[in-house]
């Protein structure tokens, strides 16, 4: 499938319209099932995992780096490293916290130890920290790639002015600048990405690889008004079943799925997918059935008219 694969902004990588997220692997997945999860994404034609350092260290009797270490052993036993573009984080781990420069480079370190390999494809600040000069940053994250341990270089909740300050010091210095960016960002979310920040975004040649891109779980059309739902993220898929923009949009998915014969996780993907700047959305998968639906994306094309019907329903008010 590699006709299926997109270019990640000014980078030579290409990857799958759907990264799979690495976020459950040690936490709803155990290794067991993560492996499953992996080789099914794979068999698939899927070539993107996303993880960080810091998960699942929200899960009691976890330190962080579970997700790193499960990746990490099961590229190991298929061996194919060379196929799989890995992307993780750096900055929100307990131990290694901010992004100062010491930081990065130890972070890095740690997760290369972790995903056992000499090089990360992408690496991501995973939250700005405002504290430290946006220079020390980027010259901390563009040695990494001098020295070979990181292809390319990327941002995660970050403001659009600090997003555009650290872009001109690369660009001014000749520094790795860039290439991706991670924001919240569906069709319930939109507010946090529309506008300045995929603006910067657009004008600079960023990729966007949104997490949240099925919104915990809820545009998988799982959570209905008055359904109970058995998973550790039921609250947010709940809760916004119970709104005026959830209905609709749950609405609007359920009538463009019916139209192509699909799961409504892939139209949602696929509306996400469609959008300015967006390379491949975010998806994570507990077990080996909840795959298909996601990495049907990459063959479902919407019409117009079923893009307009899904826009229009996300603008609906939340009340």
């Amino acid at each position: 499938m590699t006709s299926t694969l997109r270019p990640l902004g000014t980078s030579d990588l290409r990857v799958f319209p759907l990264a799979l997220g690495g976020n459950v692997f040690g936490w709803s997945a155990d290794a067991q099932q993560s492996f499953a999860v992996l080789d099914a994404y794979a068999a698939a034609g899927g070539n993107f995992v996303d993880t960080a350092d810091v998960y699942s260290e929200w899960v009691e009797g976890n330190e962080g780096g579970e997700s790193e270490t499960i990746i990490g052993r099961w590229l190991a036993a298929r061996g194919n490293r060379s196929n799989i573009v890995v992307a993780t984080k750096v900055g929100a781990h307990s131990p290694l916290k901010g992004l100062s420069a010491a930081t990065i480079k130890a972070g890095a370190e740690e997760s290369l130890r972790r995903l056992g390999t000499d090089y990360i494809d992408l690496y991501y600040t995973h939250f700005d920290d405002e504290s430290v000069p946006v220079e020390e940053i980027v010259t901390a994250l563009d040695q990494l790639v001098k020295d070979g341990k990181v292809r390319a270089v990327a941002a995660s909740n970050i403001s659009p002015e600090r997003l555009r300050a650290s872009l001109d010091f690369a660009e001014a210095e000749g520094l790795a600048r860039y290439v991706a960016l991670q924001p919240e960002y569906n069709l319930v979310a939109r507010e946090k990405y529309e506008g300045p920040l995929l603006d910067t975004a657009d004008v600079a040649g960023l990729a966007a690889v949104p997490y949240y891109g099925l919104a915990s779980g809820f545009l998988t059309g799982k959570y209905r008004p008055g359904r109970t739902v058995d998973s550790v993220r039921a609250h947010r898929g709940s809760a916004l079943a119970e709104t005026a923009r959830g209905q609709a949009v749950l609405a609007a998915l359920d009538e463009v799925a019916e139209a192509h014969g699909a799961e409504p996780a892939t139209v949602a993907l696929a509306w996400l997918a469609s959008r300015p700047t967006v390379a491949a959305p975010i998806a994570s998968a507990r077990t080996v059935e909840q795959v298909p639906a996601l990495v049907a994306v990459a063959g479902l094309t919407l019409t117009a008219d079923e893009l307009a019907r899904l826009t229009a329903a996300s603008e609906t008010p939340e009340g």
